[in-house]
């Protein structure tokens, strides 16, 4: 605080107020003082905000840094990432295929019976025209209360298998033969006919899309194969109807006679599966609902299944509901009968085959009376859900025929023709040429 000290001072003329220079030298001090220090101060607060701007523009570099290298270092594990999915890409098939997933399945323990897979195939008849057909999801089928399959029976079906080979291969066996019996089966019953080559096609692609179901080598299961067709639309009037579908599914199964290969005992039927000249040679729906009730009654009775006679004079021997029959004579020949109302068996045919081609023994088709029964040395029934099944005895009425070499399993020549047979399936012996088709 400055202290100013003025007193008057006289001269002529007037009064005058008078400063002492001593407080005039004091103020004069004090301003420039002053002024130093605010320029001081000017150039410190200068300084201060210079300061922190070069801060700031540092602190700004090292962030922008910082980012880069964070950038940087992104883009490296995105290429590391990508280079790692395209090696991936790049591995062998045949690695990815040794490696097929299987369902945790008790395969030992499997029944023959139903279980839902992934995928199925569905092709549709419309307008005089087969589409391309698709797998699918679903595993029902839609129909109207007056489809013609559930008005008059309108509906064939056939059964095959795949297996897994030793060598890790799974293969379907003779799924031609297949497509061929149901052309002939579709147009007995005026259906349209599902080109065989089609049919395989289709077989092929539902097995590969159901691998993971195809039971192990070794398991004693397969996946068996059911392809089908029925009428679709509705129909009132007795005709056939004007669409259609054919359908694949399939379904891991054990062996068809609990205990698997076990000596069976039979019976011989007092009703008939098939009307002479009538559907006996196609795979028609309608010849095994003929024989349900049949089977049934047998299963009540201790037998595993009935032996039909020839409808026309029940004379002679033809086949059983699911089954055709195999005869060994003494001296080792064998003979199956000879019947326009047996179904045409792709397992008996191949038998046959190996029996003459390969094992060179004599084979005989013609037709059998049941009174000569006795005389055989064994018996078996032969089909794609057996392969072979040994007979140990036939009921007739009374009459218990026994054959001795089928006792506690299958006799001799049986057991070649089994082995044979199982060993081109499951790929132990050459396949004969178009045997065996391979799903890849």
């Amino acid at each position: 605080m400055l202290i100013f000290t003025i007193f008057p001072r006289r001269q002529s003329g007037g009064v005058f107020w008078s400063v002492d220079m001593a407080t005039v030298k004091a103020i004069k001090k004090s301003a420039k003082t002053t002024k130093a220090g605010s320029k001081k101060a000017a150039l410190s607060k200068g300084t201060a905000n210079k300061t922190a701007k070069t801060k700031a523009k540092t602190a700004a570099k090292k962030r922008t840094a910082a980012k880069a290298q964070s950038k940087k270092r992104s883009e490296t594990k995105t290429i590391k990432q990508a280079a790692a999915v395209k090696k991936s890409a790049q591995k062998p098939a045949t690695k990815v295929a040794a490696k097929k997933s299987i369902k945790k399945i008790d395969w030992a323990n499997l029944p023959f019976g139903y279980m839902k897979t992934d995928k199925r195939f569905v092709a549709e008849f419309k307008n005089g025209k087969w589409n391309a057909g698709k797998l699918v999801s679903d595993d029902t089928v839609s129909l109207s209360e007056c489809a013609g399959v559930l008005q008059y029976a309108q509906t064939c079906f056939e059964g095959l298998k795949a297996y897994t080979t030793e060598d890790g291969r799974i293969v379907t066996f003779r799924p031609n033969l297949n497509g061929e019996r149901m052309e002939h089966s579709c147009e007995r019953l005026e259906m349209p006919v599902f080109p065989k080559e089609k049919f395989v096609e289709a077989v092929l692609a539902v097995v590969k899309a159901n691998k993971s179901y195809v039971p192990p080598y070794g398991s004693g299961a397969t996946l068996y194969i059911r392809p089908y067709m029925f009428g679709a639309n509705p129909v009132i009037g007795v005709k056939p109807a004007d669409e259609y579908q054919f359908r694949i599914f399939v379904t891991p199964v054990g062996p068809y006679f609990k205990g698997g290969v076990k000596s069976i005992a039979v019976r011989i039927s007092d009703s008939d599966r098939a009307a002479p000249r009538g559907t006996g040679d196609i795979k028609a729906g309608i010849n095994y609902a003929m024989s349900l009730h049949n089977i049934v009654d047998a299963h009540k009775n201790g037998f595993a299944e009935n032996i039909y006679l020839d409808p026309a004079t029940h004379t002679f021997i033809e086949e059983t509901g699911g089954a055709n029959i195999l005869f060994i004579t003494h001296d080792g020949k064998i003979v199956t009968p000879k019947s326009d109302t047996i179904l045409p068996s792709i397992t008996r045919r191949s038998l046959v085959y190996i029996a003459e081609n390969i094992l060179h023994v004599p084979v005989e088709e013609r037709k059998i009376d049941k009174r000569e029964l006795a005389s055989f040395a064994e018996c078996g029934l032969c089909g794609t859900a057996a392969v072979i099944s040994p007979v140990c005895s036939i009921y007739d009425h009374g009459r218990d025929i026994r054959f001795s070499a089928c006792e506690n399993g299958m006799g001799p020549v049986l057991k070649k023709l089994y082995d044979t047979l199982t060993g081109i399936q499951m790929g132990h012996i050459p396949a004969p040429k178009g045997w065996i088709y391979e799903v890849k």
